[in-house]
């Protein structure tokens, strides 16, 4: 399987801006920009979406075990927070994506969802190609 997005990018790094497109049309001449990337002008940013499909990946993952494991989520729902810090020698890197999960699922009880928790954090594709820190704050919901 391989999925593919474009960018397009006009000017210079600070005072230039671009877009992003997905093959599925999801993202369709998004704009990005220093200003959506650094400061809050609207847009998207490829920590943001990194974020979001890491969110995805790993809920999904989850979903996966719940069901293998017999359990069905009423809801899972998973925030993904990406850090961009300067790193040694100049630049930047993706420091660590921190998730946080928040489910409701019946008959599960407290140390099997932790354990299907941190096994999708750990083997969900998204997890698997990051070259950061990533911590897990599992909690279920009455």
């Amino acid at each position: 399987m391989i999925r593919k997005a474009n960018a397009v990018w006009r000017g210079t790094g600070r005072d230039g801006a671009g877009d992003l497109s997905s093959a599925s049309g999801v993202l369709a001449q998004t704009p990005y920009s220093y200003k959506t990337r650094f400061e809050d002008q609207p847009g998207t940013n490829p920590e943001e979406l990194l974020a979001a499909a890491h969110a995805g990946c790993f809920t999904m993952a989850v979903a996966f075990g719940l069901q293998q494991a017999g359990f069905t989520a009423e809801e899972l729902k998973t925030e993904a927070a990406v850090s961009l810090d300067p790193a040694d020698g100049g630049g930047f890197r993706i420091s660590r994506s921190a998730l946080t999960l928040r489910a409701r699922i019946p008959g599960i009880d407290a140390a099997k969802f932790q354990e299907l928790a941190k096994a999708a954090e750990q083997n969900c594709p998204i997890s698997k190609v990051l070259n950061a820190e990533i911590t897990l704050d599992a909690e279920l919901e009455a």
